[in-house]
């Protein structure tokens, strides 16, 4: 009966943790070039991700990662 419990709490925490992950992106707007670091992946043509496409998991991260993408840089 335990083992029940455990195996349905072990799905429900791999199923709940990546969900509550925070996920940070390194994005370019298309009209000014100007990179700037968002909180949820882009789904208008307007702005797209630079660099390798890397997912962060906290903003400082990200903006690190923004002074070193070439693109960025140029502005």
């Amino acid at each position: 009966m335990r083992v029940k419990y455990l195996i349905g709490a072990a799905l429900l925490v791999s199923f709940a943790g990546p969900a509550l992950a925070d996920s940070y992106y390194v994005v370019q707007d298309a009209s000014t070039k100007r990179c700037s670091v968002v909180s949820q992946k882009p789904t208008t043509t307007t702005t797209t991700v630079v660099g390798d496409g890397t997912v962060y998991t906290s903003q400082s991260q990200a903006e690190s990662a923004m002074k070193t993408i070439t693109v960025c840089q140029s502005r």
